[in-house]
């Protein structure tokens, strides 16, 4: 059984960038019967690289300092540094392109629980050290061999914040989930999913909007 409402935390990326510009998302993971897996997680902000490059050129914007793609660049490379650290997480590989902002994270983990409370330990990184609101809610699990996934509660609380037009923005964007099993689903609670013809994976395509407020 999968109980498949997504998993999206790319809101604190696009606040890191200085930009939620149209966005495309590929979170792809991959699970094994004992737990442990491969998750990999692409975001494609090619086709607003116009925008974003200027935007990046400015020194400020809305009274807030827009970070130099230098700054970008090394702040995530401390972030993808200390992901590696993280307990139960290993194999990690982080490919950038700041010419067409494609960025690709991958790496294998021994259950979920180790991947949910390395993602975590990052956010709260990147936050200054400060937990945000209901960061230690769970949002990934699996137990009895039934896989739930929800919106993360910290992200859902940080996208109220931003404003109308960044919200149109993620309307605009487009998200991927796939799911990959090493058995076949007996069933699953999304009536967007697609099943795949060997019935070992599970497709959902949306927007990042109706992702985190649907």
């Amino acid at each position: 059984m999968i109980r498949n409402s997504l998993l999206y935390f790319s809101v604190a990326f696009l606040v890191l960038l200085g930009t939620s510009s149209c966005v495309e998302i590929i979170d792809d993971l991959s699970l094994n019967t004992d737990g442990s897996g491969t998750f990999k997680y692409t975001i494609n902000l090619s086709s607003s690289k116009i925008k974003i490059n200027s935007v990046l050129a400015l020194d400020s914007l809305d009274g807030k300092k827009v970070p130099s793609k230098e700054e970008i660049q090394q702040k995530l490379n401390n972030l993808i540094a200390y992901f590696k650290e993280q307990e139960g997480i290993s194999n990690v590989t982080f490919r950038e392109d700041y010419t067409n902002y494609l960025f690709h994270l991958k790496c294998d983990f021994n259950s979920l629980s180790n991947l949910e409370k390395a993602i975590k330990n990052v956010i709260v990184k990147e936050n200054k050290g400060v937990s945000p609101p209901y960061i230690d809610q769970q949002w990934l699990n699996y137990e009895n061999k039934t896989l739930t996934r929800s919106v993360p509660p910290f992200v859902i609380e940080k996208t109220k914040t931003i404003v109308v037009k960044e919200k149109e923005q993620l309307q605009q964007g487009k998200y991927t989930s796939i799911t990959r099993f090493e058995q076949e689903i007996k069933s699953y609670d999304n009536k967007n999913a697609k099943l795949s013809k060997n019935k070992r994976a599970i497709l959902l395509q949306t927007n990042p909007y109706y992702l985190i407020f649907h």
